[in-house]
């Protein structure tokens, strides 16, 4: 984190630059016909950061007890009723003394004790959890939260470190106040070597002029009990982005990264295919899932909404495979309305201590079809 003093001269330069380009970009679509300026409309839709000095803070406020009402039904279900949960994400709450709430430095971050570093540990600005919360929270519906809303839970949150009373009602007046509370406020650094190109570099490093490695080598290994241990980190994560998953389920591959790149896709190609098709390959007595053409909008729901990240067919990934999900709810009546309202709600302790994020903005068709075709995916 660099002070604000710094940054503002590198967004001064930054705006002019993208002001230049703005310029450029209108002039095209005048002399080339493409395009159009963007609207004050449209930019303002973009325009919603909020800086540490609170400028694009909007205007609200949120008390604690309304916050933990949003929590509880929002964002329990990731991050533990108290924020405490490390099921899903590092807890965002803990490791934070009422000491360091006087010296603004949070003693755990220097002294050992706390075994792992929450976000109220690290954070050293309100302003950044504000923005935060409010353009990508929560995970299955960002900027969904109203202003108030975010407010309440932060205050929630807030409350939570013991950085404010329990009938505190955060707003945008006295947010900055609640700013000279933060428990690691003065552990912002400046490293200079990023600044001065003449001043002392951030790091060691010798630039390689002869007999330099050509090929990445492993830096480090899992050993072979513990390769399988999450199951098939390639069927969890697949050819999203640049990152190949490993199979795990097979012994360590030897040689260099670029040897068994293409091996390493197509294991991974194999597993998407796997999992994602809509003409799943049949087990046992379990009948074939249908291959019509009308499967396969829902089929892209389900992997549009996630779902697929975490499920497949007939083995577990992160949660239970559809055939473990439907031998479960099996001749239960009303098992397939229970599935909608799981599917919907999100929820946990059914099939291990991961939870599943709420979908909540799914409608109940939607929710219907989804459940239909994962038990027809099962072959029941």
């Amino acid at each position: 984190m660099f002070r604000w003093t710094k940054r503002a001269l590198l967004s001064c330069a930054l705006g002019a630059v993208f002001s230049t380009s703005a310029l450029a970009d209108n002039a095209a679509a005048t002399k080339y016909g493409v395009g159009r300026p963007a609207t004050e409309t449209e930019l303002k839709a973009w325009d919603i950061d909020v800086r540490p000095d609170f400028k694009g803070l909007p205007k609200g406020s949120g008390t604690i007890d309304q916050g933990a009402d949003i929590w509880d039904s929002t964002c329990a279900s990731c991050h533990g009723s108290f924020g405490e949960s490390n099921s899903v994400f590092t807890p965002l709450v803990g490791g934070t003394t009422l000491d360091d709430i006087v010296t603004g430095r949070v003693a755990a971050l220097t002294g050992g004790g706390q075994p792992s570093r929450t976000t109220l540990m690290k954070v050293p600005t309100v302003s950044t959890l504000w923005d935060y919360i409010h353009r990508a929270m929560p995970w299955d519906n960002p900027k969904s939260l109203e202003p108030d809303e975010v407010y309440a839970v932060l205050a929630y949150l807030l409350n939570l470190a013991e950085i404010v009373p329990s009938d505190f009602t955060l707003s945008n007046e006295n947010i900055a106040q609640v700013q000279e509370k933060m428990p690691n406020r003065n552990g912002m650094k400046s490293w200079e070597g990023l600044w001065k190109v003449d001043g002392k570099p951030d790091t060691g490093n010798v630039i390689c002029t002869s007999d330099c490695v050509t090929a990445d080598q492993p830096s480090s290994t899992l050993p072979p009990q513990a390769r399988n241990t999450h199951g098939d980190l390639a069927a969890q994560m697949r050819i999203v982005g640049p990152v190949r998953g490993v199979n795990t389920q097979a012994p360590a591959l030897s040689g260099s990264v670029d040897d068994n790149l293409e091996q390493v896709r197509e294991h991974a190609r194999g597993t998407l295919a796997t999992t994602q098709a809509p003409g799943a390959v049949d087990q046992g007595d379990a009948k074939e899932a249908p291959t019509d053409e009308s499967a396969q909008p829902v089929m892209a729901l389900l992997t549009d909404s996630g779902c697929m990240a975490c499920h497949a067919k007939d083995k577990r990934v992160l949660g239970p495979s559809f055939v473990d999900i439907a031998a479960k709810y099996k001749g239960q009546d009303g098992a397939a309305d229970k599935l909608i309202a799981k599917v919907q709600k999100g929820g946990a302790g059914v099939w291990g201590a991961i939870p599943m994020p709420s979908h909540s903005t799914l409608s109940d068709d939607d929710a219907k079809s989804m459940v239909e075709r994962m038990l027809a995916e099962a072959g029941q």
